[in-house]
């Protein structure tokens, strides 16, 4: 049996996909043979590889929609398809929500849930042409059930993206699927800003159901799951990726209750 998991043939888009989370999503791609795509402002200082060729890199801020059509044309140029989109580039530094500014807001907003429209709406108008369709996934995040006053405008978008993932599943069915994948905590190389040194990061894991921070693999195969024939009747979906959520505050306030006490 052909393995529904190999991407042999198939165009696959990740978008800043040069490091964290994206790396890993290329990479998993990659090792099933995909040809892979990443863009961003800067291109990765290591190339991802696998059995189909190197990753190819276009420079583009997807924040900018002619940028993005510009991008999007040059691999259907080059390819003449385009399969696979994972909306994967996003995030923002914490921000009292009290005193942020209307443009600090503007850009996260836009980062985080237009930009994954302008990728989305580009690739839509060549999936809509391919016989075999096309798969788009979207990288939300936990402050989606989960809100964060320090991080209030990228809950909101993330949680739009969602909201989007869900309008844009019916309005291209059934040709184009689109999902989105709520990840929970993630242990990258960049961990240690968020979550302070191994100790900080191991205290993290503790408050989560499964004893651990998610790794970029974790979200990968997620990914992969989306994208393959083995979720060809799930869309509109949003697959959380968390672990298990972290444990409510209310049994550790209780528990340290019941200790003082």
């Amino acid at each position: 049996m052909t393995d529904i998991l190999d991407f042999t043939g198939k165009v696959v888009l990740v978008t800043g996909g040069g490091r964290g989370v994206g790396r890993g999503i290329t990479r998993s791609f990659l090792d099933r043979s995909a040809t892979l795509v990443i863009c961003g402002r800067n291109a990765p200082e290591t190339p991802s590889r696998g059995p189909a060729g190197e990753a190819r890199f276009i420079k583009a801020d997807v924040r900018d929609a002619a940028q993005v059509d510009a991008m999007i044309a040059e691999i259907e140029s080059r390819f003449g398809r385009l399969d696979v989109v994972i909306n994967n580039a996003g995030g923002a530094p914490p921000a009292d929500p009290s005193t942020a500014s209307p443009r600090f807001s503007e850009s996260i907003v836009k980062l985080n849930l237009l930009a994954p429209l302008f990728v989305s709406q580009a690739a839509n108008r060549i999936m809509q042409n391919q016989e075999s369709g096309g798969s788009i996934v979207n990288i939300a995040s936990v402050t989606v059930p989960r809100p964060e006053p320090q991080t209030a405008a990228y809950g909101a978008a993330k949680a739009g993206l969602c909201n989007l993932s869900q309008a844009l599943a019916i309005a291209w069915a059934p040709k184009v699927r689109v999902n989105a994948i709520i990840a929970g905590l993630i242990r990258t190389e960049l961990a240690h800003l968020h979550y302070g040194d191994e100790d900080g990061i191991r205290k993290v894991a503790a408050t989560i159901p499964l004893g651990r921070m998610a790794s970029p693999d974790d979200i990968a195969n997620a990914c992969l799951y989306l994208a393959s024939r083995l979720s060809s009747y799930v869309t509109g979906s949003s697959l959380t990726v968390d672990g298990g959520g972290q444990l409510p505050s209310f049994a550790e306030a209780a528990s340290g209750h019941s200790e003082r006490g």
